[in-house]
């Protein structure tokens, strides 16, 4: 008897280790990371494109019967967040072929360690934002990294794979491209799909961060030791601007009023606010005015 039931105890571990049991990282402690990381319960963007994020950290995940694509992790806190999510949605955190990143910043790479070990994916990255991830922290040519090491640390990712610009990943029919973006931060980038319900297909933007946020003393006009880097920050402002996109959704879902589009999805589900052919122009025309008053501020006597 006692044989039997070690052996059922042994068999139920075996069983919830292939189920893709996640143990995360220790927390991060900032200002705002207990209201990013409030629960929100999953829901379909479009076709086979999920939001399995929080409500202040957008992760999204694109499924299909050959295997997923999650697309950032956001804070180490939110890691277990998202793979209940995952599960809700009746899919398996394991299935998960690639995780991607935006940004190399804990607010969207924190969590990726913790949800690559559960689902044993490869993480995309650009080459500076590969190597942001490798290191658990910014870059030092990062606009944020005068914030320090211990303000930027995050859990260090390994089975890492460097994507180009407009480089194409596939998982079974599933296919997305890389943008490259950077400008928030050296390795920033933007990636872009198609997913479709019947014979309607819609091109879905999961759209970097564009805002020019910086540590205190850092120049994005440059000064005689550093070059400026106003034009490559515009250019990517540029390319999103110009995307297909019937659908963005942001890193921060605020910065395309993702919750007041929710509410009047709900109120009228015979119209669907998330599709706005305009949403990337608008936000890559407010992203500009945004850099033309960072710039304004840093000529400033």
């Amino acid at each position: 008897m006692v044989q039997q039931a070690v052996m059922v105890l042994v068999m139920s571990l075996i069983a919830l280790l292939g189920q893709g049991v996640l143990q995360p990282d220790p927390p991060q402690v900032c200002e705002s990371c207990d209201a990013w990381n409030r629960p929100r319960e999953p829901f379909r963007v479009f076709g086979n494109t999920y939001y399995v994020g929080t409500e202040g950290l957008s992760s999204l995940l694109i499924t299909s019967d050959q295997g997923h694509i999650l697309l950032d992790g956001a804070l180490a806190q939110s890691a277990p967040l998202i793979a209940a999510n995952i599960r809700k949605l009746g899919f398996k955190i394991e299935d998960v072929k690639f995780i991607t990143n935006s940004h190399a910043h804990y607010d969207h790479a924190a969590g990726i360690a913790a949800l690559q070990r559960a689902s044993g994916a490869v993480v995309l990255a650009s080459a500076s934002g590969a190597q942001a991830l490798a290191s658990g922290n910014a870059s030092p040519d990062d606009p944020q990294a005068g914030f320090g090491l211990a303000a930027n640390a995050f859990a260090a990712v390994k089975n890492l794979r460097v994507v180009k610009d407009g480089e194409v990943v596939r998982v079974g029919p599933s296919a997305i491209e890389m943008h490259d973006t950077a400008g928030h931060t050296p390795g920033s980038t933007t990636w872009a799909w198609r997913s479709c319900v019947g014979e309607r297909c819609l091109n879905i933007v999961y759209a970097d961060s564009l805002t020019p946020v910086a540590a205190p003393g850092f120049r994005y006009t440059g000064d005689a030791k550093t070059p400026s880097r106003v034009d490559r920050f515009r250019k990517s402002i540029a390319t999103v601007a110009a995307l297909p996109c019937d659908i963005v959704i942001t890193t921060h879902p605020s910065a395309t009023n993702l919750d007041a589009k929710l509410e009047r999805r709900a109120g009228n589900p015979a119209s669907d606010p998330l599709i706005d052919p305009q949403g990337c122009r608008a936000l890559a025309a407010t992203a500009s005015k945004q850099l033309d008053a960072r710039v304004a501020e840093e000529q400033k006597p």
